[in-house]
């Protein structure tokens, strides 16, 4: 955590107390707000996705909002500042990435697919399968790469740069955006059992979708 999370986030609750007085708020920095009561919206957001990156001088971060109504996700910002990068979504109406449509890849091979993960900061202490699944990706994909920012690499797959994410433990603010970006973007964004995401149990799988049978095998073989 930076000072600059800190005060991105403050400021983005103040705006929504002022404009939208009867939204929630769940952010990386103040997750334990209250509630507002009868809330039928809530502003999901992660001021500085990436931290680390931005900490040591990687121009790999972002910003990343998304607005869910009615526990759905309905919109989805990512913003990456140094590459002046703009992805946006609304649920029923495509991606794009500013202003322009974006499309997941039409990679059908796992063997020629460049993929994208990510690791907890828990990595040390519990390893697991996360290693195992890694390992097994290395030798069956062209190659994979590690960014460490989720809400980038969910939006890197929605534009073709990717074919597919996949990751666990994650917190709601790391990929409420990015997931719909994908989705609208044509891509299939599952949980690691092949079923809907939700929020809250921190996994997820973001692909073309031609891919996605396959990853998903992949991850079932080598988790324990």
């Amino acid at each position: 955590m930076t000072a600059a999370d800190l005060e991105a986030e403050r400021e983005f609750r103040e705006l929504i107390a002022r404009e939208w007085p009867s939204h929630e708020v769940l952010g990386e920095e103040g997750a334990e707000t209250p509630a507002v009561a009868g809330a039928s919206c809530r502003w999901i957001i992660d001021p500085l996705d990436g931290t680390t990156n931005f900490a040591h001088g990687l121009a790999l971060f972002c910003v990343s909002i998304a607005l869910e109504i009615d526990s759905q996700v309905e919109l989805g910002v990512v913003f990456s500042p140094l590459t002046d990068e703009l992805f946006t979504a609304e649920r029923g109406s495509g991606a794009r990435l500013n202003g322009r449509p974006i499309h997941v890849s039409s990679q059908g091979q796992l063997s020629d697919a460049l993929l994208v993960t990510g690791f907890p900061y828990t990595i040390r202490e519990a390893r697991g399968s996360q290693l195992d699944v890694f390992e097994a990706f290395l030798s069956q994909a062209q190659a994979v790469r590690r960014l460490g920012s989720a809400a980038l690499d969910l939006c890197y797959v929605a534009a073709g740069r990717f074919d597919a994410f996949w990751e666990v433990q994650l917190h709601p603010w790391d990929f409420a955006a990015g997931a719909l970006i994908a989705q609208e973007a044509g891509g299939r964004v599952t949980r690691y059992d092949g079923g809907p995401v939700d929020l809250f149990r921190g996994q997820i799988v973001a692909s073309n979708g031609r891919l996605h049978t396959d990853i998903l095998h992949v991850i079932a073989a080598h988790s324990r």
